[in-house]
């Protein structure tokens, strides 16, 4: 039986909403193994004389609870 976790981030990116969820992702790959899914709860952005100049980009992200417990030796 797997068990999975969700954790909450946010992303951003002076480019794009995909930018800033793919932003998310790629840095919690860092520290996270295993990611699964990806659900994207709310997209907002900064604007600044009539333009967007960043975007951000509310997400959570699904990963398997690991078995065991890694022991450092």
């Amino acid at each position: 039986m797997t068990t999975i976790k969700v954790i909450e981030l946010i992303g951003e990116s002076q480019k794009s909403w995909t930018e800033a969820v793919e932003n998310a992702i790629a840095e919690a790959c860092e520290t996270i193994d295993g990611i699964s899914g990806v659900e994207i709860l709310s997209l907002k952005g900064t604007v600044r004389d009539g333009k967007i100049v960043e975007y951000k980009a509310n997400v959570q992200l699904a990963f398997p609870v690991r078995d065991k417990r890694e022991q450092n030796l």
